[in-house]
């Protein structure tokens, strides 16, 4: 299977680089799948129905979410009504919503999740490993599932980098998600799952994670607040990874950075 995977979608100018680029991207690397983060894609505080409906006309097959994932509060009945949208596997109990699913695919079978973390993040969230160890024992990756993409949402890179060996020959790609800056990475593990610790968002790089600069300088500078943060403008770059995997294991064969478009420089599947 050849799967993009794109990080946070930031704002509208994200999910206008998005609408505008991944349907060429879907014909001219010829991508089976393609899963896409999308809880900063409105204003940057989570994501809702008609802006998850965006995204799915553009070409996205999955979207996953993350912290914000409830921040839209039409998103607690849309990911009910909406089996492509995922929320974070380890969120509370209650919360609506299922955070792993297979989807057929092209007659393929992929199994996405999502996952928090809980390095600086809130503590609330359940362990992240317990959850993704009872779902990969579970499945048999090559046998009753062709591919297995999990996205780790959260601060610490070490936190991401243990999850990629947690789950490494186990799954066929883990890759990180939530800082919003792409890492220099991308590998395939030894025992052949694909990982970078963090795909980068879909956003504008003239700014701070994705935010118009004013308001976090201030912020940094004074430790006063003066206005509210706003996503940032401009050209966006589309950051996330391809991952080419082997029909017969499920694991990965081949590994590649993705930026296109806007400040960064360029990278794309060779």
């Amino acid at each position: 299977m050849r799967i993009l995977f794109l990080g946070d979608v930031m704002g509208r100018t994200g999910r206008t680089a998005v609408a505008e680029r991944l349907p060429g991207l879907r014909a001219a690397w010829r991508l089976d799948a393609v899963v896409v983060n999308g809880e900063n894609a409105s204003s940057g505080r989570g994501l809702n129905a008609a802006q998850a409906k965006d995204l799915f006309e553009a070409g996205a097959d999955v979207i996953t979410l993350g912290d914000h994932a409830f921040d839209q509060k039409d998103m607690m009945q849309a990911v009910e009504q909406e089996p492509r949208i995922l929320r974070p596997i380890n969120y509370a109990k209650a919360a609506p919503g299922r955070g792993a699913r297979i989807y057929e695919i092209g007659g393929r079978r992929l199994l996405v999740a999502q996952v928090l973390g809980q390095v600086f993040m809130s503590r609330v969230y359940d362990d992240p490993f317990a959850p993704i160890d009872a779902l990969l024992k579970g499945q048999v990756l090559g046998r009753t599932v062709d591919a297995i993409l999990i996205d780790m949402h959260c601060e610490a890179t070490s936190e991401k980098m243990a999850m990629g060996h947690f789950c490494d020959g186990r799954a066929s790609a883990v890759v990180g998600t939530h800082t919003h800056v792409p890492t220099a990475d991308a590998t395939i593990l030894p025992g052949g799952t694909a990982y970078q610790t963090d795909a980068g968002m879909c956003g504008d790089y003239d700014s701070i994670i994705g935010m118009e600069k004013s308001e976090p300088l201030r912020r940094f500078v004074t430790g006063m607040t003066k206005a509210r943060f706003e996503p940032a403008g401009g050209e966006a770059t589309l950051s996330g990874l391809f991952v080419e995997t082997d029909d017969a294991t499920g694991l990965a064969r081949s590994v590649a950075p993705v930026r296109v478009g806007g400040r960064l420089a360029q990278a794309s599947p060779g």
